[in-house]
């Protein structure tokens, strides 16, 4: 199996959408199609980080295409992720994981893509195999992200919104929080469970926007509300403020979404009071350097006594579903209606009582969302 060419296009996301730190107007990703003799594989850097085609470009596409190809195959005959990772890493100085692990993240989720389809198998099944998990489920669960903060009727429209998701068939939500007061966010809390009823279906996403005062002053009004998980509720990085709220605040906490490579997982389970027998953990997996750094970090967490039933990925597409499914993993998320042609699903995908059926399509699957894979195309054609 040889690459014959990659290649990268920055596309607006196109959402208005806003949480507590910031709004997605200006947002864009990068789509890419790894091009081999045998398959073309295809992915895109998620939402909430932007295109990164330019570094791509100067060193992480040429590393790849001067590579000798036979130093980036697996036993098998087919180009091994992990080794064309390593192979991205050439010259790269230890830290500043960010700055590089988006752009290596995205294509080598491309590469895997690739392979699957080259083996004629889901993407899922193909990371099954690869980690020694064991699929039982033909199904998993799927929750949605939304509650975005709206300028006008936002209480009102909120709980259409939550009717719309309960009548498309999902069970679980989770809606934005700190953007507003303290009373108004609770607000919309009450608002949100006068149509769930049960707060076990309900989760808060504040989106790293506190400061550790705000946040302790959040989290002991929530704290009775006893909601599926408070998500980071303080900056990604500040570990000793999750840990001191940790200690206070009972329910679940959730982070990681914006953690981007295994030392920051490794930090914030020795130092960030991350509490395995409760807490949820969200990688974004071609944000973190791909599956084969997220398998990594999902075996870590497990060397610490923690559970990949506790692991959501953060991204609400295919290539999540994928690694949630492939390796066993708590659940997805969906965006339904936000991020364009990014959100979603296969278009024949539809939950059931909050349960997405495991897609039999080789590869990730983007071929069965039509939106999406009219751009990725162009990149091939």
């Amino acid at each position: 199996m040889r690459i014959l060419d990659i290649r990268e296009r920055a596309v607006p996301v196109r959402s208005s959408m806003r949480n507590a730190a910031f709004d997605f107007g200006e947002m864009t990703t990068s789509v890419v199609a790894v091009i081999t003799d045998r398959a073309t594989g295809y992915a895109f850097n998620s939402t909430g980080r932007y295109a990164c085609g330019a570094a791509m470009r100067e060193r992480f596409i040429p590393r790849l295409r001067s590579a000798d190809p036979e130093t980036l195959l697996g036993e098998d005959g087919l180009i091994d992720p992990a080794k064309a990772a390593a192979r991205m890493m050439t010259r790269e100085k230890p830290g500043g994981d960010a700055e590089r692990s988006v752009p290596i993240g995205t294509i080598e989720t491309a590469i895997w893509d690739a392979v699957a389809k080259a083996k004629g198998v889901p993407l899922w099944r193909l990371l099954a195999d690869r980690y020694g998990n064991t699929v039982t489920r033909s199904q998993i669960p799927c929750y949605v992200g939304g509650g975005w903060y709206k300028p006008e009727n936002d209480l009102a429209e909120l709980k259409d919104e939550i009717r719309r998701h309960i009548d498309a068939g999902y069970t679980v939500l989770k809606i934005k929080t700190g953007g507003l007061t303290l009373d108004e966010d609770c607000r919309r809390l009450d608002s949100a469970l006068e149509i769930l009823g049960d707060s076990s279906r309900l989760a808060v996403d504040a989106n790293a926007a506190m400061d550790l005062n705000r946040a302790r002053k959040w989290a002991d009004r929530l704290e009775s509300y006893k909601l599926r998980w408070f998500e980071e509720p303080v900056g990604v990085h500040a570990y000793g403020d999750f840990a001191d709220l940790a200690a206070s605040y009972a329910p679940p906490l959730a982070t990681g979404e914006n953690l981007f490579c295994l030392a920051d997982v490794d930090n914030l389970l020795r130092f960030g009071g991350f509490r395995v027998d409760r807490d949820v953990l969200q990688i974004d997996p071609p944000q973190a350097y791909g599956l084969d750094a997220f398998a990594k970090m999902v075996a870590l967490l497990e060397s610490k006594g923690g559970s990949r039933a506790r692991v959501y990925p953060h991204g609400g597409n295919m290539m999540s579903f994928a690694v949630t499914a492939g390796l066993g993993l708590g659940g997805c998320e969906a965006y339904p209606g936000v991020f364009g042609a990014f959100a979603g699903y296969a278009d024949d995908m539809r939950p059931r009582d909050g349960m997405l059926k495991l897609p039999d399509a080789p590869g990730i699957g983007f071929e069965g969302q039509s939106s999406l894979f009219a751009l990725m195309q162009e990149l091939s054609a």
